[in-house]
């Protein structure tokens, strides 16, 4: 399960994790408070408020140097970029400020336990990527010959799915560019879905955007091949030539530096 589709709602598994662990912590807070001490309520509001702002916080202070070049970033939570240590010092100080009774710790202690325990089984769940290897399709590029995928086999690759419409791959593709340019250990293909060469140039040429390995892909079959319900999609594949991770949605600078330290040390082993 890499996303799940709510009409037209796309939402990437470890964000349905996230959603499910809140809703089940909210439930359960409001069980608690009805049953064994009403200030397990307010706590629980404060809780997550306090806790989600902290672990923003907490990961812009950790990439500070990435967000200073980009300060409109810190607001952009729909890359995601939290960090769960910080919102954990945030939640226990709320408590230690609204609970003052031994049933209320207890009951807060419950909803905690409730929604972690939701959030990692969904995460689980979401993050087990198969193994899926490398199509073997031959693709028209934009500016060489054609190649086959299964070439690339020996080095570690991004592949990123995406289309000139879509404005999350429009508003992730400079970043993209700029480290596909000076990535040393992987391969980036930028796997175009469904469009025309023409559409492709004019819009490469209108948003001076120099890409490499621009591959076309008019029937999406890459897309099919591993089951991809949208885009943008970004996977990562091994040396091996099989599929390790995915990233649905727009990605951000910090979210795939890491997963390409993290395929280049695959690849290295």
């Amino acid at each position: 399960m890499q996303a799940v589709s709510i009409g037209p709602l796309l939402l990437a598994g470890d964000r349905l994790a996230a959603v499910i662990g809140f809703v089940v912590f909210m439930i359960v807070s409001s069980i608690m408070s009805s049953r064994l001490d009403s200030r397990i309520g307010a706590w629980s509001g404060w809780a997550m408020i306090t806790g989600l702002v902290a672990a923003r916080f907490g990961h812009v202070v950790e990439n500070a140097a990435n967000f200073a070049a980009e300060p409109w970033r810190i607001f952009a939570v729909w890359q995601g970029g939290f960090s769960w240590p910080w919102a954990a010092i945030a939640v226990a100080a709320s408590s230690a400020i609204l609970l003052r009774t031994r049933r209320a710790i207890l009951g807060s202690v419950v909803a905690l336990v409730a929604a972690v325990f939701s959030w990692n089984l969904v995460w689980q769940l979401a993050s087990a990527t198969p193994a899926t290897p490398m199509p073997s399709l031959a693709m028209e590029r934009m500016d060489a010959p054609p190649v086959a995928l299964a070439s690339t086999n020996g080095s570690p690759v991004v592949v990123n799915l995406w289309a000139s419409w879509c404005p999350t791959c429009r508003r992730e593709m400079p970043m993209m560019a700029e480290l596909a340019a000076t990535a040393e250990d992987v391969t980036f293909l930028f796997v175009n879905q469904g469009e025309g060469r023409s559409v492709i140039e004019t819009y490469l040429t209108s948003q001076n955007l120099a890409l490499p390995n621009v591959l076309l892909d008019p029937h999406r079959q890459v897309a099919r091949h591993y089951s991809m319900p949208g885009l943008p999609a970004t996977l990562f594949i091994g040396a091996d030539g099989r599929l390790q991770s995915v990233h649905i949605g727009e990605i951000s600078r910090e979210a795939l530096t890491a997963a390409i330290e993290r395929l280049a040390g695959h690849g290295a082993e």
